[in-house]
């Protein structure tokens, strides 16, 4: 089973990321940050990856550190996930 869980804490941003490569497009995404929910979203259906994703932040300053860090772990999610990465064709 290809899954991953990552979690990140910031003094600006918590992020919890439970990723499995091989679902089926479903997704249940809350960043604070709508464009992003939808780009993830869009991700996940279209790679046919299950994805939960829940961000936490400081959106009162601004949407970066959000964005940067929902990307952060969703990039660790995707390695620890695809292990040894044997199979793969790009």
């Amino acid at each position: 089973m290809r899954i991953a869980e990552v979690e990140r804490k910031t003094t600006e941003t918590q992020v919890r990321a439970r990723l499995d490569v091989d679902g089926n497009g479903r997704y249940q995404i809350e960043t604070g940050v709508g464009f992003l929910d939808h780009l993830l979203g869009a991700l996940a259906l279209h790679a046919l990856f299950d994805l939960e994703l829940k961000a936490g932040g400081d959106l009162h300053v601004d949407k970066h550190h959000t964005v940067e860090d929902c990307a952060l772990v969703l990039g660790r999610a995707l390695d620890e996930a695809l292990q040894s990465r044997r199979g793969l064709r790009r």
